[in-house]
Formats: C-alpha cells, sequence, structure tokens
C-alpha cells in the first residue's frame, strides 16, 4: 500500500473520518492533563513567579506555529511536484491555523516578557522574525481568497510558502543565528542542561502533545471542508453546463 494513495479524495475522507475520533479523544485527555498538572500541581518560579506557567501554552504555541508552516511547505512541493490536490488543500487549511497559534504565541510572549523585560515587545531576533511569520499567515491566506481559480491559487501560495519558510527557520533558530536579544532560550532542546526544570518538564512536553493533537484535529477538520468545498463547487459547475 502506498502513501500516495491517500491523496485520492474519496480515501483521504474515509482514512481522517475513521481517525478523527481518536485524535478528539487524545488532543482534550493531553490538553487537560498537560494544563491542569502544568497549573495546579507545578510551583511558581523563583524569579518569574505564577507567571512562569504561561510556558505551557506559550511554548506548544510558538512550536506549532512554525511547524504549521513547514507542514504547509511540504505539501506545496508535494502539489508543485505530484499535483495532489488533496496536499494543496490541506496547506490551504493549515493557514488559519497556524495564524492563530502565532498570534497566542506572540500574545503569551508579550504577557510572560513584560514583568521580565519591563516591556510588551522589543525587537528581539525571534519577535521580530515570529511577527514576519504571521504576516506571511496573513499573505497567504490573502492569495487564496484573492485568486479566483484553485489550480493558480495553489501554485502562486506555494511559491510564498516556500520564501515564508525562510522566517519559519529564522523564527525557530533565530537565537543560534544571533548571539543576543532577549528572548530565553529553548525550553526543551537535545541538550539537557537547556532543558526547563523537571518539575515543569513533564506537564510541558503533555502539553506540546495536546497542541500537535488539536493541530491534527483541526487540521484534519478543515481539509475535510475544503475537500467538500471543491467536491460542491464542481457539481455546480457541472450543472451550470448542463
Amino acid at each position: 500500500m502506498s502513501l500516495w494513495e491517500y491523496a485520492n479524495p474519496r480515501k483521504f475522507m474515509a482514512l481522517s473520518g475513521a481517525l478523527l475520533p481518536f485524535a478528539v479523544a487524545g488532543t482534550a485527555a493531553a490538553l487537560a492533563i498537560g494544563l491542569i498538572w502544568g497549573y495546579f500541581f507545578t510551583p511558581d518560579d523563583y524569579r518569574q513567579g505564577a507567571t512562569v506557567k504561561i510556558i505551557y501554552i506559550h511554548v506548544p504555541a510558538a512550536m506549532v506555529a512554525i511547524n504549521c508552516w513547514l507542514m504547509m511547505l511540504i505539501a506545496s512541493l508535494v502539489w508543485l511536484i505530484r499535483r495532489h490536490h488533496v496536499s494543496a488543500l490541506a496547506a490551504k487549511a493549515a493557514a488559519p491555523i497556524g495564524a492563530t497559534m502565532t498570534v497566542i504565541a506572540l500574545a503569551t510572549g508579550a504577557i510572560w516578557g513584560q514583568p521580565m523585560w519591563g516591556t510588551w515587545w522589543a525587537w528581539d531576533p525571534r519577535l521580530t522574525s515570529f511577527l514576519i511569520l504571521f504576516l506571511f499567515y496573513l499573505g497567504y491566506m490573502a492569495l487564496w481568497a484573492a485568486v479566483e481559480n484553485p489550480d493558480t491559487a495553489a501554485e502562486l501560495t506555494s511559491v510564498l510558502c516556500i520564501v515564508g519558510s525562510v522566517f519559519a527557520v529564522l523564527s525557530r533558530y533565530a537565537l543560534v543565528f544571533w548571539n543576543q536579544g532577549l528572548h530565553q532560550g529553548a525550553s526543551l532542546s537535545l541538550d539537557k542542561e537547556e532543558n526547563v526544570s523537571d518539575v515543569f518538564y513533564w506537564p510541558l512536553l503533555i502539553s506540546i502533545a495536546g497542541f500537535v493533537g488539536l493541530f491534527v484535529t483541526l487540521l484534519l477538520l478543515r481539509t475535510r471542508t475544503e475537500v467538500r468545498a471543491r467536491r460542491l463547487k464542481a457539481l455546480l459547475a457541472r450543472e451550470r453546463m448542463a
């Protein structure tokens, strides 16, 4: 069985419909456990106080926002190379989710950072690249809405997605490229010494799993909606020609 079989809209709808109940249940469980554990059963930080608990929303949202764009990049490349419509529709469906996660990350970052930095915003390399990434999300969605032909829209947005991927990478590795700025280092790292304290580590991992599950669930739902909308548009076009 080939993975490309699920680029067929009918097979995708069957598979996604079967997966959705499990995705919803797993997401709800992970979010509930991670956020409740993190908020109610972890201590305040000795320097940041209770504001440190924003980490359970800020870090997962930021990770999903960046990796959502990378998922859109892969789907866009699949469209450009193999012309599978489901991949283009999946990229289109992911954009509003990624944009929302970017807003959540920016807002929670401002709330978290203000007591530490004394300001709601700073032109820090990571913050600036993240803001630009959000603007690319807006531009991507606007381009889909502005171009009437769906195949042309898919091609143009795919090119935009490739360009915007530079800022997705910069958002993730800004502190590596520019060893300066107010933003702290990575909360999770392969280097154990850079990780958050163990008391925050496990609820944070579960919260991240919950946000990833939320992304997958919303992506499946939105892609299914896009497939149905495309089918409906095709049926209406046939009726006009009949």
